[in-house]
């Protein structure tokens, strides 16, 4: 195991640490619910959902959580802001664990963060993302919000490399003058979570795994991906799955340990109902992590952490 020599943050949200240096603290879980094609949505523009079935599946993460001791984000992700407030509504209203405010439309986050103020549970809200297409209304917006916590997103469309994503947070790419991390500054967001930003294999996947170390490496901000992503966009793979599903599903799940081996602090699993799946394959990695910590540098893992609830 290692530790980075630059500080590691280490962040607070909703009562949720996230950050350090592996074995510090447990990686962070975030399922998603409500994503397109989700078979429990009945109306995507109205948020009218099959409510037992999304129940069934926020109990599962909660359960595997409180199991592992690995802390768990509910990914909210909605078409329209009508949508996002029930769902918002609708997530907090069965778990206490922080949530992740999604969307492809930036206003949708926005109107997903306002609500979050109105109801009183702006603490435990996460902003995805600060990225290359923010636009000016966005900013304007959450200027006026000053949330304090956002995914930055290191996603440069002109260089897939580990430099490219380097240079969206720093410098800016594009048509941005200015740095992510700072736009993010500039906007209020004191904790920023930094996404290495997944992209196909082949096509950069391997750079955004390594920029999980870079990243921790330079700025010390708790770092994630959703890099689940990659193995299910993998071309072989999805053909291959046709004969053997449990390749796939296998693939998908170890997708993640890959990044958690390189000091990710969170990650985006994909769907909420993998959580059986994922938290003991993630637990059983922090307690790799942990044991090594302890060990060669005596660093005592929290209470809550797999090494002293699993073992």
């Amino acid at each position: 195991m290692f530790v980075f020599q630059k500080e590691q943050y280490i962040y607070d949200i909703g009562g949720v640490k996230i950050g350090g240096n592996p074995g510090e603290t447990p990686t962070v879980l975030a399922g998603t619910i409500f994503y397109g094609g989700h078979k429990i949505i009945r109306d995507a523009s109205k948020g009218i959902v099959d409510e037992s079935a999304a129940e069934e599946l926020i109990n599962k993460q909660e359960t595997m959580s409180e199991t592992t001791g690995n802390p768990a984000m509910v990914q909210i992700f909605s078409e329209t802001a009508n949508a996002m407030k029930r769902y918002i509504d609708f997530v907090c209203s069965h778990t206490e664990s922080p949530f992740i405010i999604d969307s492809t439309d930036p206003m949708v986050r926005v109107a997903g963060l306002h609500h979050a103020e109105e109801i009183g549970l702006i603490d435990r809200a996460v902003y995805n993302s600060i990225n290359i297409s923010v636009t000016e209304e966005e900013l304007d917006s959450l200027r006026e919000l000053q949330h304090e916590c956002a995914i930055v997103l290191a996603f440069n469309p002109q260089d897939p490399s580990t430099a490219g994503r380097r240079a969206v947070l720093d410098e800016g790419a594009a048509s941005l003058k200015q740095g992510l991390l700072s736009i993010a500054e500039d906007v209020g967001v004191t904790k920023p979570l930094i996404d290495t930003a997944t992209t196909a294999m082949g096509a950069g996947a391997g750079a955004a795994v390594s920029f999980t170390f870079v990243s921790k490496t330079l700025y010390g901000h708790p770092t994630g991906s959703g890099i689940h992503n990659a193995a299910s966009s993998w071309t072989w793979l999805k053909k291959y799955r046709k004969e053997n599903r449990d390749a796939y599903q296998i693939c998908d799940i170890a997708s993640n340990l890959v990044v958690q081996s390189l000091g990710a602090d969170f990650i985006l699993y994909g769907p909420i109902a993998n959580a059986n799946r994922v938290f003991p394959a993630v637990a059983m990695a922090d307690i790799f992590s942990a044991e090594s910590a302890k060990m060669e540098m005596g660093l005592e893992p929290p209470e809550n952490h797999p090494f002293r609830k699993l073992l």
